[in-house]
């Protein structure tokens, strides 16, 4: 099992950086950076205004890096693709507690579970040093190459090739969602381009 951590500081406010977050797959100039991502789908949202809590689910299928050969073999998806890569469904759950300037996603596969469990948890909240206009984002991982586990060393070489590949792709989401959190400080200045 590989598990780690990443954190990273928005020097934008927390309402500004959970809605780049929200925007972040659905920005048409975010396709090049998220080519990994194939389709996102809202499952369901729930609002309560009282407690100005937000609640939501959303469908994330994204395109794996090429399997390794072993893998490979193991499904018949990866063996026929040309690229050795297969699509894999995830469940992304998400709680929004506006009033605490908390959001807390949840993001786990629900399909290649029977080759591979990754979780990730995320974290947005102000900066302890400066809530008003700096964010903290915190991210852990978790993977699990359940087959090969009792082959430790073929179990640690696939984790460690994923766990790279969702660093990747990671830092590419961060920049995504600072390049969003620019256009909205833009928007809101008056300054804004049309295009984001």
């Amino acid at each position: 099992m590989v598990v780690y951590t990443q954190e990273h500081v928005y020097r934008h406010p927390w309402d500004r950086v959970t809605a780049a977050a929200w925007r972040k797959f659905t920005d048409p100039a975010s396709s090049t950076a998220l080519s990994h991502v194939a389709d996102v789908h809202t499952l369901h949202r729930r609002l309560d205004p009282e407690a100005g809590r937000l609640q939501a689910a959303r469908s994330i299928t994204v395109r794996s890096p090429p399997l390794p050969f072993i893998l490979r073999r193991l499904l018949p998806a990866a063996a026929s693709s040309p690229s050795g890569a297969v699509l894999c469904h995830c469940v992304e759950t998400s709680l929004v507690d506006a009033p605490r300037r908390a959001m807390d996603v949840v993001v786990r596969n629900v399909s290649l579970r029977g080759l591979i469990e990754v979780e990730e948890r995320s974290t947005y909240r102000p900066h302890p040093e400066r809530p008003e206009e700096w964010t903290q984002f915190r991210q852990e991982t978790t993977i699990r190459c359940r087959p090969l586990a009792a082959i430790a060393a073929v179990a640690e070489k696939v984790e460690t090739r994923c766990a790279e590949r969702f660093l990747q792709n990671s830092a590419k989401g961060r920049e995504v969602v600072e390049r969003i959190c620019r256009y909205l400080e833009a928007e809101a200045s008056g300054t804004a381009s049309s295009t984001i």
